[in-house]
């Protein structure tokens, strides 16, 4: 099976506050991988160092075999990488086909027309071909959710990275991303995906990995993390998480 991602000994802090702590992590072509844990355990952190939004403080990032902190162009390694973020960060000033087309003609440098194919092609897959002339001001939070993925698949990246994409909506609309994230997990998607849904993490995840004060405790299916945990933190964490 191919590593697309292989973390080693990553550390990352701020000033003196250390939040990530000798984080070892890997993830393989396909696979869906959930990053579970309290507020402040580290696990967007860890996200924004895997797409180098923060830089860490130490260790290495390996991306297909090479430790991309040793290279000068990371621009090349963030375009294998999508980005799903808690509050959607779609550009307000543009209509929705824009928005996921932009990336693609700047940085892919693909043509108008190409771009426009592959983004009509995966806002259809989110349900939101409809809407492509549509300002993000003019959607609810469930439809702008669906464009950031449509727009993150639009880069056709080797993986996504998914952090805390429902917790910015209201109930009703979480439904709504988390079977278009189901759709694509089922596709066979690589995600990594940071999430305070328990139900949906057991469902799709084909590992589960509980993180608590920087560190990961417990990494396995999600057989064995919920229904077998082996730390004392994972099983005080699920008997309030899973209330």
């Amino acid at each position: 099976m191919e590593t697309i991602i292989d973390i080693r000994h990553l550390n990352k802090s701020f000033g003196s506050h250390e939040v990530l702590k000798d984080v070892n992590f890997s993830v393989n072509k396909g696979e869906v991988v959930t990053v579970i844990g309290s507020s402040g355990s580290g696990k967007s952190t860890l996200l924004r160092c895997i797409n180098l939004l923060e830089y860490p403080t130490g260790g290495e990032i390996n991306y297909r075999g090479e430790n991309i902190l040793s290279k000068s162009n990371l621009n090349d390694y963030r375009k294998h990488l999508g980005m799903v973020f808690q509050q959607f960060n779609l550009f307000n000033n543009w209509d929705v086909l824009h928005n996921c087309t932009v990336g693609q003609t700047k940085i892919l440098k693909k043509s108008k027309e190409e771009a426009k194919e592959v983004a009509m092609n995966y806002l259809k897959v989110v349900g939101m071909e409809r809407y492509i002339n549509a300002r993000p001001a003019q959607l609810s939070g469930g439809q702008k959710q669906r464009v950031a993925i449509a727009r993150a698949l639009s880069m056709q990246p080797d993986a996504i990275l998914f952090d805390e994409p429902t917790s910015a909506l209201d109930p009703e609309m979480v439904g709504e991303v988390l079977k278009v994230m189901k759709e694509l997990a089922e596709s066979g998607l690589t995600m990594i995906i940071v999430t305070h849904e328990m139900e949906f993490a057991r469902e799709i995840s084909d590992r589960i990995v509980f993180m608590d004060k920087g560190v990961i405790v417990e990494d396995g299916s999600p057989e064995q993390v919920f229904n077998n945990p082996q730390h004392e933190r994972t099983k005080t964490f699920l008997k309030r998480a899973l209330k």
